[in-house]
């Protein structure tokens, strides 16, 4: 869209903030990048340009903006519509393999060049990997000075910095301030400042009582419907790894560098987090999972826009407008749950699950809640007893098989893996039908356009709104939905009076 000169001015004067993380508003005269909906007066026309990424603001040598933050702006929903290989990179950048592994990391795992990376990614964002990876680095160093009391050496190490010296001058570099002026400035911020329209998806305030624990704010494109999203997810809650108190959605993260624990609760214009983590640089790995569980970088306008032409899901819509597609923070444990979830209840499911962690999940500590083990891997799971399971011969042949092909690698479900492959290779699983490999699709792999036509709550709900009733014919209708048909299936789902289309008391 940065390209589109006169729809952006249009957007800026209108602070639009749907458009928040889609384009970044450069002001020439004062060497300023902001977010379009930046509450301050709008430039003229002749002083904007438009850049694609924060990233490429910085390289352009702008600054951000003190008063709109738009380093924390929600991510471009480009990138979780596209499936191709740029977009397969942004979310490993995310997820923070370049500060892992190196480009020359990210180009294995893509199977290109570092050469192909930096020219495709600087046609599209304006920056190639390591800038890319350096405004997130930017952004996390900034969330730990803001929300943190750890000293700023360990800062910069745990952000991603490879020395002292670095991590200072990108802080200055990128936000005019040192990393001493910013901490000084979140202490005199008040909770209510924090959350002021000034300062979307801004950090919470200081939060030093409990070490090792992060609070921040999620931010996301209005509206969000949490009943289908939270209440999902606590339905289904697997025990001793996931749980629902005192209003929010809690659960165990297996992480690169160790281990954590999140709470996340919906609050008016964001979401409340609080992460617990045993090593500080998983930091940008946790926040990455936990927007893609949540799915925060949707654009709700489209996707109600497209829905809202069927007339017949269009009054669903507007009843509840801007329902998101439940994800997963760890696509190969959703797999491994998804088998266990074939033709049994919800209940069942749940069981069977919670039979495997107390059996094979690592231990872990929860102060101030009940959960008690991570989910265990492919490679714990791989070598089980299959007599141990207390699941139809069928179906332990088919978790099996999954586990296994996980561990050894040949059944690759990650943000940078390509979705067709990857059903096709599911499907060729013993045990694996559409629904299965759909439903690891719409929630393992992200995919928008993921349907579940033989579902047996999707076509109760279509037959009671008088949509075709049968799958090819339901999909056929479908057509009209795509490329949100995932997000079809939230609100057909929602007609049912079910646990998970409802938040806990």
């Amino acid at each position: 869209m940065h390209t589109d000169t006169e729809r952006c001015v249009r957007a800026v004067q209108s602070k639009e903030a749907r458009f928040d993380g889609v384009f970044f508003t450069a002001v020439r005269t004062t060497r300023i990048y902001c977010r379009p909906s930046c509450p301050a007066v709008p430039p003229k026309p002749e002083n904007m340009e438009f850049h694609p990424s924060a990233a490429s603001c910085q390289r352009a040598g702008f600054r951000a903006c003190k008063r709109c933050r738009p380093d924390t702006s929600p991510g471009s929903p480009e990138w979780n519509v596209r499936a191709d290989a740029v977009a397969r990179a942004v979310r490993l950048i995310q997820d923070g393999v370049v500060d892992r592994e190196g480009v020359p990391g990210l180009a294995r795992r893509l199977g290109w060049s570092t050469r192909q990376i930096e020219r495709q990614l600087l046609a599209e964002l304006g920056a190639g990997p390591l800038a890319l990876a350096r405004a997130q680095r930017a952004q996390t160093a900034r969330l730990l000075i803001e929300t943190t009391s750890m000293p700023f050496g360990e800062i910069a190490f745990a952000a991603g910095f490879s020395s002292i010296r670095t991590f200072n001058d990108t802080v200055r570099e990128v936000f005019a301030l040192t990393p001493g002026e910013l901490r000084a400035r979140a202490t005199r911020r008040s909770p209510v400042r924090a959350g002021a329209p000034g300062a979307p998806g801004g950090p919470a305030a200081p939060t030093t009582a409990t070490p090792g624990v992060i609070s921040l704010r999620l931010p996301y494109r209005a509206p969000l419907e949490p009943s289908n999203l939270l209440g999902h997810l606590a339905a289904t809650a697997v025990p001793g790894v996931e749980e629902w108190r005192d209003g929010a959605y809690r659960r165990t993260l297996s992480l690169p560098y160790g281990h954590g624990i999140v709470a996340l609760a919906p609050r008016d214009g964001h979401i409340a987090c609080r992460l617990s983590l045993t090593d500080p640089r998983d930091l940008t790995n946790a926040i990455s999972r936990c927007r893609r569980l949540l799915d925060l970088d949707a654009d709700p306008v489209a996707v109600d826009e497209r829905l809202r032409a069927d007339p017949l899901l269009a009054p669903l819509v507007d009843k509840a407008p801007g329902r998101r597609v439940p994800g997963t923070v760890d696509p190969a444990e959703f797999a491994v749950r998804a088998v266990l979830g074939q033709q049994v209840s919800t209940a069942a499911a749940r069981t069977h699950a919670a039979r495997l962690v107390t059996a094979h999940g690592v231990p872990v500590d929860d102060p101030e809640g009940g959960l008690t083990h991570l989910f265990p891997g492919p490679e714990a799971l791989a070598a089980l007893d299959p007599e141990t399971l207390a699941l139809p011969r069928s179906r332990r042949a088919t978790l099996l098989t999954l586990v296994r092909a996980l561990a050894d690698g040949s059944l690759p479900l990650g943000p940078a893996d390509d979705r067709e492959e990857a059903r096709a290779r599911l499907l060729a699983l013993p045990g694996f039908g559409p629904w299965t490999t759909e439903i690891i699709a719409m929630r393992a792999l992200g995919d928008p356009d993921a349907f579940l036509p033989g579902d047996l709550g999707v076509r109760r709900a279509a037959e009671g709104l008088g949509l075709p009733g049968t799958p090819a014919a339901l999909t056929a209708r479908a057509a009209h939905w795509r490329p949100w048909r995932a997000y079809a299936v939230q609100y057909l789902w929602a007609t049912d009076d079910h646990p998970i289309n409802h938040l806990p008391a």
